[in-house]
Order: structure tokens, then sequence, then C-alpha cells
């Protein structure tokens, strides 16, 4: 059991740190820690995520609580369920893009709102180890499944207005995308890859930040004739896009371009975006008449934040596209209705659209393992103490020309990079004399 409790989520491998007997202790400690009486519970396709899923509830239902089983589904729908069907609570049980052996929880409270670390997490921990449950309740509760895909396809696929056809390839990675994609089936031609359920992921990692992952859909992409290409991650909270050629959009790319779409019926409307993102997701907002936001990395604080300031939309560089609709959280299919109709309503092709907002030359996230963090961002404050200076996630420096963003990692002894600069060649000097640094 150490070391599943994690900032964001509980994930360890199954038969292993995860066990049958810790979900049941975990379902009782999220009815000790929300007293909750109505709890929604998904899951992905993993062989074992029925076996938790069934431990989840033995122990949710032993202190009485109702629980709603919504079978296999994504984890937008999970939040989707949360709030339409009033419940205190929702699980979705899931490893994302970890490989076959994992498994986990993801946990909110009511409307869908994430318990991170600081927020639950690591409370429901504290239970577990301590045993310091609720007392059994005199009468179980019950189990009613409950199919959410029909009202979740037909809430958003009221978001669909495309103007001409379309052939889009979709990589679903043998993952939870392929019930995700419902929302768009039959709104344009779909061209599937992996589109059989395998919680072994028999083709790749369903994880569309790592680029090698993205190499079969590009190769198909290139062979045939497509208006662009969505690829799912495992739980299909996350999506990425290749243009007509089979090129890899940036995912701030994405969110810049899905913020100017969604500002033309909003105009005024705040738009967050992660700090990592590059300065044209801030001007495309700006221009398109909205309000930017940056926000830290993570799912769990941007939610937050949207809340605060009633945001439309947010985008992280990771892949995750939250939607005010969504109760501020993910959907991916969402994201993927946008750019369809962006599409369809221009005689442009995606790279062309991407193109004028494509301003400047960004090193990606470069990863490097330190031994001390705090010491390496203390070297970097005292080198660049006449940059413009922000200390919302680590620090990030910022210069008329170029900026940069350092974060250490909450897991690892690592220290994560990410810079950008007006041109490719003042990109790559400061990129290398940044990581000299950090490395030396």
């Amino acid at each position: 059991m150490a070391g599943i409790f994690k900032a964001y989520d509980i994930r360890g491998i199954y038969g292993e740190t995860l066990t049958d007997d810790v979900a049941f202790k975990i379902g009782r400690a999220i009815f000790a820690f929300l007293g909750c009486k109505k709890v929604v519970v998904g899951r992905d396709m993993r062989p074992h995520s029925k076996p938790l899923f069934d431990a989840l509830a033995r122990g949710l239902t032993l202190q009485g609580a109702e629980v709603v089983d919504l079978g296999l589904c994504s984890t937008p729908m999970s939040y989707y369920a949360n709030k339409l069907l009033g419940a205190d609570a929702s699980v979705m049980i899931t490893a994302s893009h970890n490989p076959g052996p994992w498994n986990g929880f993801k946990i909110c409270r009511a409307n869908a709102i994430p318990l991170s670390g600081a927020t639950g997490i690591l409370d429901i921990e504290r239970i577990v180890q301590e045993e310091d449950f609720a007392p059994v309740a005199p009468a179980k509760g019950r189990i009613a499944a409950y199919d959410i895909i029909p009202a979740y396809v037909e809430h958003f696929r009221a978001f669909a207005d495309i103007r001409r056809p379309l052939n889009v390839l979709v990589d679903y990675a043998n993952a939870m995308g392929i019930l995700e994609a419902k929302v768009f089936e039959g709104l344009f031609n779909i061209t599937p890859l992996f589109d059989t359920l395998d919680g072994t992921f028999p083709n790749h990692e369903a994880n569309p930040l790592d680029t090698h992952t993205l190499a079969a859909a590009q190769k198909a992409v290139r062979a045939g004739k497509y208006d662009f290409a969505a690829c799912f991650d495992g739980d299909a909270d996350r999506v990425g896009f290749l243009d007509e050629k089979g090129d890899i959009i940036p995912m701030d790319m994405i969110t810049a371009l899905i913020a100017k779409t969604m500002l033309e019926k909003n105009p005024g409307a705040n738009i967050f975006y992660d700090l990592r993102s590059s300065w044209s997701v801030k001007e495309v907002i700006l221009e398109s008449g909205g309000i930017p936001n940056q926000s830290r990395v993570g799912h769990a604080f941007i939610k937050s934040q949207m809340r605060e300031k009633d945001a439309l939309f947010a985008g992280e560089l990771s892949g995750h596209y939250y939607f005010k609709e969504n109760s501020f959280a993910e959907s991916s299919a969402l994201a993927v209705l946008f750019i369809a109709n962006l599409v369809s309503q221009s005689d442009q092709p995606l790279s062309q659209l991407i193109a004028p907002i494509q301003r400047y030359f960004a090193s990606g996230e470069i990863n490097s393992t330190v031994a001390d963090a705090p010491a390496v961002l203390h070297k970097l404050r005292a080198k660049y103490a006449d940059a413009a200076i922000l200390e919302l996630d680590g620090l990030s420096f910022e210069y008329p020309t170029w900026w940069f963003n350092v974060r250490s990692s909450n897991t690892e002894p690592l220290v994560r990079l990410n810079l950008e600069a007006k041109t490719k060649k003042e990109m790559e000097a400061k990129r290398d004399e940044v990581l000299a640094l950090i490395r030396g």
C-alpha cells in the first residue's frame, strides 16, 4: 500500500501495492471522509477494474452508501454523472495512461470537485492506515446500475456544428476513447485505430503526450486523406491532435484555437491556461476578446481557479481540456467537436489555421535529474535576477524575447524546464544555457 496515495489520485500496481482489500478499505475511508450517501463509480477496461469496483463498492455499501454503478465509461463521463445524478461523490477506477498492471482511483466530491493530496487523498490515506472508519451501518447500501453514455452523448452532441463532410482518424489506443467518441459518431466519417477495448494496451501506451505513441496515427494520416487525427489517452480525459499532414499539433495551440472559437459566442469570458503554455495563448485570448488567466500545473488547481472566476474553458499542455459545461472538468469529446466544427467551417486545412498562432519557438518539457532541486532554483534565481519573476508554480523568468519556467517534481528528483523564445536560434541558445546551469 505504500506510496499509492498521490498528489491527484490513488495509483498502484494491482495485486502488489493496490489490492482488493486495500480497495475495500478505501471505500470505507471515502465514506468516513466525505460522509457520502450516494457515490457514482465508473471504471476503465483493465482486467482488474471490475474486481476493484466490487471491493470498493463492498466498502461503501457496508457503511450504508448507495453506489451507482456506471460500468465501463470514460473519466469525463464519470464527472458528468456526478453532477447529473446529484451524487455526493464519484470514483473513477483507472490508472489513465499507466501500463496494464497499474490501476487506481480518481475521487471527486459533489459537483465533480476533485480530491487532491492536500484536499482529501492524504486524509483518506490516514483513515485507511489507522482503520479509523465510521461504524458499520445497520442496513447495507444498495448497488444500482446506470448507463451514463446516452445522456453524455446527447448533451455534448448538441455542440456540434459541422458544415461539410470530414474524414477524421481516431486512435483509441484500445481504451476508453472508444466510448468517449460516441459523442461524434455519425457527425463525420471516422476511421478507427485500435478500437477494441484491451487493458493490456497491446499496440502502444495510451499517452498522446509521448510522441512515440502517435507514430501509428501519423503513418495512417500520411498514407490517407484526413482532415485531422484525434488520439485519446487511457481514460479519455486527454486528447492529442495531428493535422492533415500527420504533424503533431502542440497542445497549447489547441487551447488557443478552442479558446478563439468559444470566445466568438462568449466575448469577455475568462479562459485559463497552464503557465507552461506559449505566449501565443495569452495573445490569442486577448485578440479574441477574452480574459487570459495563468494557472499552475495540475487539474485540481486549474479546476478550482476556473470555479472561482466562472471560467468558460481551460487547457493544459498535457492535453487536458476543461469546460464549464462539464462542471469545469475535462470533456475530450467536446475538444474534438470544437476542432471539427472549426475545420468544417473553414476553407483552410487545420495546419493553416494553426500557423498564424504558432508564433514562437518552444523547447518542449525537458526533465533533468538533480540531487538538490531547491539549490537549482536558487542558482537560477541568482543568475536571472533581472528577469520578471513569477512564483505561481516553481519559478518563471520572463524577458522581452524569451521566457522559461522551472518546476521540481512532486514525486521524483527531477527538475522540469519549459522555455520559449521569439527565434529558434535564441530558443536553442537559451535552452542550452539554462540546462547547463540546471545540470552543472
